[in-house]
């Protein structure tokens, strides 16, 4: 199964789950884009549509592109209160808009998803002169005052997966271990970048929610059956035996603001 499909398979529990971004991320974009209220915006694989309420809600004109028919319905179902906002359930790669002259594009932790030998070209293709790209990524991270829980439960994963490239990379990184985009912008000669934020945030889970949201994972959805009831129990009894029962994670979302040069 291709991965980037894999999250048809649970998508309202992907919209659950999914924990959402800061406010203060969609006021910086608003900003730093220079968009204003009535702006025509492309976001790239919207999901259920977590990133695009916000947009919606600044007033901003969303066309949503969805390659998850499922999660594209919950999309159009939730954002169904907004005229403003229409959502497509198509492959971006291929998808040719009737207008190709949108003021911004956005993706929000979905741009790794696109061809990298093809993705800013295909985004500067349907842009106005001067339109906007924003980009953002996330992490999970640990910074020096991080759950611990996240580096103990890596005896979980090298038990279960000891051969995933992930699991031999070790635990999360610190916040500033983590780079941004704007290099790879800027050697796409399609795009100047023009500013980056950085938001460190926490999110606390009992040990239900955070196995539906490991659920959501990729990665984890990857596994055969046996080998992820195994891991997820293994998790589970470790959080079950903390004091408290909850965990507290802690995200690094980047943004990066572009313009097409």
């Amino acid at each position: 199964m291709e991965l980037r499909r894999s999250f048809e398979q649970r998508p309202e529990l992907y919209d659950r789950a999914r924990p959402g971004y800061p406010p203060a991320l969609f006021d910086d974009l608003a900003a730093l884009t220079g968009l204003a209220a009535g702006a025509r915006i492309c976001e790239v694989g919207c999901g259920t549509g977590q990133a695009t309420l916000p947009l919606a809600e600044r007033g901003f004109r969303v066309t949503c592109v969805e390659l998850g028919t499922q999660l594209a319905a919950i999309a159009h179902r939730k954002l169904a209160p907004y005229p403003g906002v229409e959502v497509v359930n198509a492959d971006f790669e291929h998808w040719r808009p009737e207008q190709a002259d949108f003021d911004a594009v956005v993706a929000f932790t979905s741009f790794h998803w696109l061809d990298p030998s093809e993705r800013y070209e295909r985004v500067a293709s349907i842009l106005r002169p001067d339109g906007m790209l924003a980009l953002v990524t996330t992490e999970h991270v640990l910074p020096e005052d991080g759950d611990r829980f996240f580096s103990d439960v890596q005896a979980d994963y090298e038990a279960v997966t000891p051969e995933d490239p992930k699991t031999r990379e070790g635990g999360p990184r610190a916040p500033d271990a983590i780079g941004d985009l704007s290099a790879e912008i800027e050697a796409s000669a399609r795009f100047r970048p023009t500013a980056t934020r950085r938001y460190v945030y926490d999110m606390t889970y009992t040990a239900d929610s955070y196995i539906a949201l490991l659920e959501t994972y990729s990665g984890h959805r990857a596994l055969d059956a046996e080998r992820r009831a195994r891991l997820f129990d293994l998790i589970r009894a470790r959080i079950d035996s903390r004091p408290g029962g909850e965990v507290r994670k802690t995200y690094l979302a980047i943004l990066n603001v572009a313009q097409l040069a």
